[in-house]
């Protein structure tokens, strides 16, 4: 059986979802993707790893790093978990880009080659947020592509983990800084 809980951050609303097992979901309320890998039936109720989440981002929009990974259950492709345990690996407060991940996985799977396009499929639909940082990608010109939540919600993530954003390409829609 799948879980759900709420958790109120400084950027919005969040659902989390989850089992015995760890967490499966996080996403801000009305993201893209919201709720993709949810089963037709869940309930509401209080687990211990969504306790532990909460801990986890409460440090976090605190402007600390936290020193522990709430557990975390994925289920998926293959491909797609791969580029999700990579994402685990980005430190706080550094960015890398999708080229990068693309040729950590090229070089994990023994091949020439993979593209960025398909590392930044793998990438956008990450079900979750924050906790697995797909917000500290960037394209190769620095700049701020996607983010399902939003490119100004990624921002913020950004600067709280005191990213120097004004060295990043921030597209012309944003409204943010």
């Amino acid at each position: 059986m799948i879980y759900i809980d709420t958790y109120i951050s400084p950027l919005g609303d969040m659902t989390m979802a989850g089992s015995e097992r760890g967490i499966t979901g996080l996403w801000f309320d009305g993201q893209k993707y919201f709720g993709a890998n949810l089963p037709k039936h869940y309930e509401a109720e209080k687990l211990p790893v969504f306790e532990e989440a909460k801990k986890w981002l409460d440090l976090y929009f605190q402007g600390k790093e936290p020193d522990f990974t709430p557990h975390i259950a994925f289920s998926d492709t293959e491909f797609r978990m791969t580029v999700w345990e990579i994402l685990l690996t980005i430190p706080y407060g550094q960015t890398i880009t999708y080229g990068e991940i693309a040729a950590r996985v090229a070089k994990e799977k023994g091949i020439p080659h993979m593209s960025a396009q398909a590392v930044g499929g793998a990438v956008g639909h990450n079900p979750i947020s924050i906790i697995v940082p797909c917000h500290r990608l960037v394209g190769a010109s620095g700049s701020l592509t996607g983010y399902a939540g939003g490119v100004d919600k990624k921002i913020e993530l950004l600067k709280l983990e005191k990213v120097d954003v004004s060295e990043l390409v921030i597209p012309k829609k944003s409204t943010a800084l």
